[in-house]
Protein backbone atom coordinates (compact mmCIF):
# COMPACT_ATOMS: atom_id res chain seq x y z
CA UNK A 1 0.00 0.00 0.00
CA UNK A 2 1.21 3.32 -1.02
CA UNK A 3 1.45 6.07 1.72
CA UNK A 4 1.37 9.77 0.84
CA UNK A 5 3.46 12.28 2.46
CA UNK A 6 3.91 15.84 2.29
CA UNK A 7 7.12 18.05 3.16
CA UNK A 8 6.90 21.25 4.22
CA UNK A 9 10.09 23.38 4.67
CA UNK A 10 11.81 26.11 3.72
CA UNK A 11 15.25 25.50 2.98
CA UNK A 12 15.04 23.63 -0.04
CA UNK A 13 18.46 21.57 0.54
CA UNK A 14 16.41 19.74 3.47
CA UNK A 15 13.56 18.91 1.69
CA UNK A 16 15.84 17.54 -1.35
CA UNK A 17 17.36 15.61 1.32
CA UNK A 18 14.97 14.19 3.21
CA UNK A 19 12.76 13.27 -0.44
CA UNK A 20 15.82 11.29 -1.56
CA UNK A 21 16.10 9.49 2.16
CA UNK A 22 12.82 8.26 2.39
CA UNK A 23 12.64 7.58 -1.03
CA UNK A 24 15.62 4.73 -0.08
CA UNK A 25 14.65 4.29 3.57
CA UNK A 26 11.24 4.07 3.05
CA UNK A 27 9.98 2.71 -0.45
CA UNK A 28 6.49 2.22 0.30
CA UNK A 29 6.09 6.28 0.90
CA UNK A 30 5.63 8.56 -1.95
CA UNK A 31 6.17 11.96 -1.45
CA UNK A 32 3.25 13.79 -3.12
CA UNK A 33 4.42 17.38 -2.82
CA UNK A 34 6.83 20.22 -0.59
CA UNK A 35 5.33 23.40 0.03
CA UNK A 36 8.17 26.07 1.59
CA UNK A 37 5.67 27.82 3.76
CA UNK A 38 2.90 27.39 6.14
CA UNK A 39 0.07 28.72 3.79
CA UNK A 40 1.22 26.39 1.05
CA UNK A 41 1.49 23.34 3.03
CA UNK A 42 -2.04 24.05 3.96
CA UNK A 43 -3.18 24.18 0.25
CA UNK A 44 -1.08 20.92 -0.72
CA UNK A 45 -2.44 18.99 2.37
CA UNK A 46 -6.21 19.96 1.27
CA UNK A 47 -5.29 18.87 -2.02
CA UNK A 48 -3.71 15.66 -1.38
CA UNK A 49 -5.05 14.21 1.46
CA UNK A 50 -1.39 12.43 2.54
CA UNK A 51 -1.44 10.08 5.65
CA UNK A 52 1.71 11.37 6.95
CA UNK A 53 3.50 15.28 6.82
CA UNK A 54 6.98 16.47 7.38
CA UNK A 55 6.63 20.20 9.30
CA UNK A 56 9.37 22.29 9.89
CA UNK A 57 8.39 24.62 12.96
CA UNK A 58 9.76 27.67 12.01
CA UNK A 59 7.93 28.35 8.47
CA UNK A 60 7.07 32.05 6.87
CA UNK A 61 3.03 32.56 6.99
CA UNK A 62 2.47 29.92 9.52
CA UNK A 63 4.67 27.79 11.58
CA UNK A 64 4.71 24.14 11.89
CA UNK A 65 2.66 24.41 15.01
CA UNK A 66 -0.05 26.27 13.43
CA UNK A 67 -0.61 23.94 10.00
CA UNK A 68 -0.86 21.07 12.34
CA UNK A 69 -3.27 22.93 14.65
CA UNK A 70 -5.36 23.29 11.33
CA UNK A 71 -4.97 20.04 9.29
CA UNK A 72 -7.29 17.20 9.66
CA UNK A 73 -6.48 15.24 13.07
CA UNK A 74 -5.72 12.22 11.60
CA UNK A 75 -2.94 12.99 9.81
CA UNK A 76 0.25 11.97 11.24
CA UNK A 77 2.63 14.60 12.17
CA UNK A 78 6.51 14.83 11.92
CA UNK A 79 8.26 18.26 13.63
CA UNK A 80 11.66 19.27 12.13
CA UNK A 81 13.04 21.66 14.04
CA UNK A 82 16.53 23.12 14.45
CA UNK A 83 15.48 24.49 18.31
CA UNK A 84 17.52 23.74 21.34
CA UNK A 85 17.98 20.74 24.16
CA UNK A 86 14.35 22.32 26.10
CA UNK A 87 12.28 22.10 22.82
CA UNK A 88 13.58 18.93 22.20
CA UNK A 89 12.68 17.57 25.66
CA UNK A 90 9.13 19.10 25.40
CA UNK A 91 8.38 16.83 22.32
CA UNK A 92 9.64 13.57 23.94
CA UNK A 93 7.91 14.33 26.91
CA UNK A 94 4.85 14.67 24.97
CA UNK A 95 6.15 11.39 22.61
CA UNK A 96 5.63 13.63 19.33
CA UNK A 97 7.40 12.55 16.56
CA UNK A 98 10.66 14.80 15.66
CA UNK A 99 13.65 15.14 13.27
CA UNK A 100 16.11 17.81 15.01
CA UNK A 101 18.81 19.88 12.07
CA UNK A 102 20.92 18.44 10.89
CA UNK A 103 18.76 15.50 10.49
CA UNK A 104 20.56 11.94 10.77
CA UNK A 105 19.87 8.39 8.67
CA UNK A 106 19.61 7.15 12.57
CA UNK A 107 16.78 9.44 13.75
CA UNK A 108 15.03 9.18 10.39
CA UNK A 109 15.15 5.95 10.90
CA UNK A 110 14.04 6.04 14.08
CA UNK A 111 10.84 8.01 13.15
CA UNK A 112 9.92 5.82 10.05
CA UNK A 113 10.08 2.83 12.45
CA UNK A 114 7.54 4.58 14.77
CA UNK A 115 5.23 5.52 12.13
CA UNK A 116 5.22 2.57 10.20
CA UNK A 117 4.14 0.76 13.14
CA UNK A 118 1.56 3.54 13.93
CA UNK A 119 0.24 2.98 10.20
CA UNK A 120 -0.11 -0.69 10.45
CA UNK A 121 -2.16 -0.74 13.89
CA UNK A 122 -4.56 1.98 12.37
CA UNK A 123 -3.52 4.08 15.49
CA UNK A 124 -4.77 7.48 15.75
CA UNK A 125 -2.52 10.90 16.18
CA UNK A 126 -2.90 11.94 19.71
CA UNK A 127 -5.02 15.03 20.87
CA UNK A 128 -3.19 17.42 18.78
CA UNK A 129 -4.54 20.89 20.44
CA UNK A 130 -3.17 19.49 24.09
CA UNK A 131 0.21 18.87 22.71
CA UNK A 132 1.06 21.51 20.26
CA UNK A 133 -0.58 24.38 23.64
CA UNK A 134 2.04 22.43 25.32
CA UNK A 135 4.94 22.32 23.09
CA UNK A 136 4.69 25.98 21.87
CA UNK A 137 5.04 27.34 25.72
CA UNK A 138 9.04 26.91 25.81
CA UNK A 139 9.53 27.95 22.18
CA UNK A 140 11.08 30.89 21.24
CA UNK A 141 8.61 33.06 20.04
CA UNK A 142 9.24 36.37 17.55
CA UNK A 143 5.98 39.09 17.84
CA UNK A 144 4.93 39.13 13.93
CA UNK A 145 3.29 42.26 12.68
CA UNK A 146 -0.09 41.46 11.20
CA UNK A 147 -2.18 43.13 8.51
CA UNK A 148 -4.22 46.08 10.27
CA UNK A 149 -5.37 47.61 7.10
CA UNK A 150 -6.27 47.17 3.75
CA UNK A 151 -6.27 48.97 0.57
CA UNK A 152 -9.34 47.76 -1.62
CA UNK A 153 -10.95 49.26 -4.83
CA UNK A 154 -14.82 49.26 -5.17
CA UNK A 155 -15.08 50.77 -8.67
CA UNK A 156 -12.50 53.53 -9.21
CA UNK A 157 -12.50 54.23 -5.49
CA UNK A 158 -9.89 53.32 -3.73
CA UNK A 159 -10.26 52.83 -0.34
CA UNK A 160 -9.08 51.62 3.50
CA UNK A 161 -10.27 49.13 5.34
CA UNK A 162 -10.08 48.02 8.97
CA UNK A 163 -8.95 44.28 9.05
CA UNK A 164 -11.27 43.62 12.25
CA UNK A 165 -14.29 45.23 9.50
CA UNK A 166 -13.89 42.29 7.41
CA UNK A 167 -16.10 39.16 7.41
CA UNK A 168 -14.71 37.14 4.71
CA UNK A 169 -12.39 36.83 2.07
CA UNK A 170 -13.25 35.13 -0.76
CA UNK A 171 -10.73 34.49 -3.79
CA UNK A 172 -12.47 35.02 -7.41
CA UNK A 173 -10.50 34.69 -10.50
CA UNK A 174 -7.30 37.06 -10.56
CA UNK A 175 -8.80 38.88 -7.47
CA UNK A 176 -9.87 38.21 -3.78
CA UNK A 177 -13.32 39.39 -2.64
CA UNK A 178 -12.92 41.61 0.98
CA UNK A 179 -16.76 41.70 2.34
CA UNK A 180 -17.55 43.79 5.02
CA UNK A 181 -20.69 45.48 6.40
CA UNK A 182 -21.09 49.29 6.40
CA UNK A 183 -24.25 51.24 6.83
CA UNK A 184 -26.19 47.91 7.43
CA UNK A 185 -24.98 46.77 4.02
CA UNK A 186 -22.57 43.98 2.77
CA UNK A 187 -20.29 45.79 0.80
CA UNK A 188 -17.76 43.82 -1.46
CA UNK A 189 -14.04 45.28 -2.58
CA UNK A 190 -11.23 43.49 -4.25
CA UNK A 191 -7.63 43.27 -4.12
CA UNK A 192 -5.35 41.74 -6.24
CA UNK A 193 -2.93 40.13 -3.08
CA UNK A 194 -3.36 36.00 -3.59
CA UNK A 195 -4.94 34.38 -1.03
CA UNK A 196 -2.06 32.62 -0.07
CA UNK A 197 -0.26 35.59 0.23
CA UNK A 198 -2.82 37.32 2.11
CA UNK A 199 -3.01 34.60 4.77
CA UNK A 200 0.70 35.21 5.69
CA UNK A 201 -0.46 38.34 6.54
CA UNK A 202 -3.39 37.63 8.61
CA UNK A 203 -3.38 36.98 12.14
CA UNK A 204 -3.99 33.08 12.74
CA UNK A 205 -6.27 32.82 15.61
CA UNK A 206 -8.58 35.46 13.93
CA UNK A 207 -8.83 34.46 10.52
CA UNK A 208 -9.39 30.56 9.54
CA UNK A 209 -9.15 29.12 5.81
CA UNK A 210 -12.04 27.14 5.68
CA UNK A 211 -12.09 26.66 1.73
CA UNK A 212 -8.70 27.09 -0.71
CA UNK A 213 -10.75 30.24 -1.72
CA UNK A 214 -11.95 31.17 1.34
CA UNK A 215 -10.86 32.91 4.82
CA UNK A 216 -13.36 33.37 7.20
CA UNK A 217 -12.63 36.01 10.42
CA UNK A 218 -13.54 33.83 13.38
CA UNK A 219 -15.37 36.72 15.87
CA UNK A 220 -17.93 37.11 12.54
CA UNK A 221 -18.83 33.78 12.90
CA UNK A 222 -22.58 33.38 14.09
CA UNK A 223 -22.57 28.80 14.10
CA UNK A 224 -22.19 26.62 11.33
CA UNK A 225 -24.91 23.79 9.73
CA UNK A 226 -24.44 20.08 8.66
CA UNK A 227 -26.39 18.45 6.41
CA UNK A 228 -27.22 14.52 5.84
CA UNK A 229 -24.03 14.53 3.67
CA UNK A 230 -21.59 15.50 6.33
CA UNK A 231 -20.83 19.11 4.90
CA UNK A 232 -19.98 21.71 6.88
CA UNK A 233 -21.36 25.25 5.94
CA UNK A 234 -20.77 28.50 8.07
CA UNK A 235 -23.26 30.94 8.95
CA UNK A 236 -22.46 35.01 9.68
CA UNK A 237 -23.55 37.74 11.96
CA UNK A 238 -25.40 40.25 10.34
CA UNK A 239 -24.93 38.84 6.94
CA UNK A 240 -27.15 36.95 4.60
CA UNK A 241 -23.71 34.98 3.48
CA UNK A 242 -23.68 31.22 3.67
CA UNK A 243 -19.74 29.86 3.32
CA UNK A 244 -18.64 26.01 2.50
CA UNK A 245 -16.05 24.67 4.90
CA UNK A 246 -13.73 21.77 2.96
CA UNK A 247 -13.26 18.39 4.20
CA UNK A 248 -10.27 19.32 5.10
CA UNK A 249 -11.12 22.23 7.60
CA UNK A 250 -14.19 20.54 8.92
CA UNK A 251 -12.39 19.36 12.05
CA UNK A 252 -12.09 23.23 12.95
CA UNK A 253 -15.60 23.31 13.79
CA UNK A 254 -16.25 20.18 15.66
CA UNK A 255 -16.96 22.45 19.17
CA UNK A 256 -19.80 24.19 17.46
Amino acid sequence: MTIKAILADDEQNLTDYLKQRLSQMWPELEVVASAANGPEALRLIDDHAPEVVFLDIKMPGLTGLEVAGRIDPKTHVVFVTAYDQYAVDAFDRQAVDYLLKPVTDDRLQRAISRLREKLIKKESPQDVAAILASIAKVLPTTKSSYLRWIRASVGELTKQIAVDDVLYFQAQDKYVSVYTKEGGKESESLIRTPLSELIEQLEPDRFWQIHRSTVVNVERIAGTTRDVMGRTTVKLKDSKAELQVSRAYSHLFKQM
